[in-house]
């Protein structure tokens, strides 16, 4: 025998012993209008078992509507939101071919697809579907977190354009110095020569940084971290 539907007149009557759907709280079900719910116990089996699936978080945008909500927000006539049977989802976290097939797997048989406002709605209607499509993602999202790169401190890229940005910076400087050093006393006079050899040595480690950086990427995409 399957539970009964329940009609509370705000989610916050729901008891505690009745709710068993661990990845949602009633008022994230209850209508967005009113605060009226009905608990549909099928509905949100089902809808647990998406989330299970899916193994990612369901943003609902909408589940129940109570009639005059749903007639406020021009909701369909029968709508299926009025039975507590239907649930808007948002795709933004979501790739919405996976999300539909995932669907379909645990029972829901009635889609409708809008791609502008950036959700997918479900229910237990007899089956059919509206809607267009959302266009297909180049790139569905990774199921699982993709190997970590290399640590931001520790990569051989930045150690590279780094030592670069010191040393172009070290014979900029270098060359202010000379500058004022020229305009300077006879007493520093004597110093003025020797630093065109240290602009020089500021020089060939930036080239060398460059080097480094650039092969450093390289090496990176032969061996497939970028």
């Amino acid at each position: 025998m399957s539970d009964p539907i329940r009609t509370f007149r705000h989610f916050r009557d729901v008891p505690g012993h009745l709710w068993r759907w661990k990845n949602f709280s009633p008022a994230e079900i209850a209508c967005r209008g009113t605060g009226q719910l009905k608990l549909h116990p099928e509905a949100l089996d089902r809808l647990q078992a998406l989330r299970d699936r899916l193994g990612k978080p369901l943003i609902v945008r909408s589940a129940y509507r109570s009639p005059a909500h749903n007639k406020a927000v021009k909701g369909a006539p029968r709508s299926k939101h009025m039975d507590g049977t239907a649930f808007d989802i948002a795709m933004a976290n979501h790739d919405p071919v996976a999300f539909e097939a995932a669907a379909r797997e645990v029972g829901f048989l009635g889609f409708g697809f809008y791609p502008r406002s950036g959700f997918i709605h479900i229910d237990l209607r007899p089956a059919r579907s509206w809607g267009e499509r959302f266009p297909v993602r180049a790139t569905a999202f990774a199921s699982e977190t993709p190997p970590a790169r290399e640590v931001l401190a520790e990569s051989r890229t930045l150690k590279g354009t780094g030592a670069a940005g010191v040393a172009t910076v070290g014979a900029a400087g270098v060359e202010v110095a000379q500058e004022v050093l020229a305009e300077a006393q006879g007493a520093v006079l004597p110093l003025v020569p020797y630093l065109d050899t240290l602009r020089w040595l500021f020089i060939m480690l930036a080239l060398g940084g460059i080097a480094l950086a650039v092969w450093a990427r390289v090496d990176d995409w032969q061996k497939g971290l970028r």
